[in-house]
């Protein structure tokens, strides 16, 4: 699969996937990247927000609109802001969400992305090192991955609460980093869903920054964030990296 990008960005892509040849550490975000959403997220949204009557103060639509441009981002954080500010309304509403998606996993099952796991093989076969990072809480992230049955496949899962701050702050590529001790942010290949997980990959200055089209933002969005490339989906990231061969 042809990486697809803007021909503004085709060739900064190509040359930052040349350069990355040598990658030691992919990050990789887990629902809309590596994990299917279908519009989970947004279910389990409505579930707190009916629950709770976070965001009930502001104009119709707009809390749903919010959830939909932070994709990515903290859900804490993300709820702070509905709640304008108020910390205790926004845990509790981070709580219910949490309930919520886990009921909805249970409910509808949870599926990977088609080609996620191979990649992930492929890329652990070549002796890349893998995380996985969310904006999930840590008990969410488990869920995910108990569900596929991938614990194994990644070196280790980070959330918000593991490493400071969420996405777009550099924390979780950082942390990332730090824990598979890369020799520098230069071998490090951030891949992700949103515009919040490019910022997250360019403000850690890591040598490859990837928006995949399985998620929330699609490939303008990802484009005007900064991404080196866009690409359909993670299954055409060995490509990228030339580890197709």
């Amino acid at each position: 699969m042809t990486a697809l990008t803007t021909s503004s960005v085709a060739d900064t892509a190509a040359e930052q996937a040349d350069g990355i040849a040598t990658a030691e550490l992919v990050v990789l975000d887990m629902a809309g990247t590596t994990v299917r959403d279908d519009g989970i997220v947004e279910r389990a949204f409505e579930r707190a927000a009916a629950t709770t009557g976070v965001g009930a103060q502001l104009p119709d639509g707009y809390a749903l609109d919010y959830v939909r441009a932070t994709m990515g981002q903290s859900k804490i954080e993300v709820f702070t802001h509905l709640a304008g500010g108020d910390r205790a309304k926004a845990e509790e509403a981070t709580a219910a969400f949490e309930a919520a998606y886990e009921a909805l996993i249970a409910e509808e099952g949870v599926e990977a992305i088609p080609g996620a796991a191979e990649t992930l093989h492929i890329l652990r076969d070549r002796g890349i090192r893998i995380v996985f990072t969310t904006g999930f809480s840590p008990v969410t992230r488990d869920a995910i991955l108990d569900a596929l049955d991938w614990h194994g496949l990644a070196d280790t899962a980070l959330s918000p609460a593991d490493v400071g701050r969420g996405r777009p702050a550099p924390d979780l590529v950082l942390a990332a980093a730090i824990r598979a001790r890369v020799s520098s942010m230069s071998a490090v290949v951030v891949v992700g869903d949103t515009a919040s997980d490019v910022a997250s990959g360019l403000a850690a200055r890591a040598g490859l920054v990837v928006g995949v089209l399985t998620g929330a933002h699609d490939e303008a969005t990802l484009s005007a964030a900064g991404a080196h490339a866009v690409i359909a989906s993670v299954r055409g990231l060995p490509e990228l990296l030339g580890l197709d061969a």
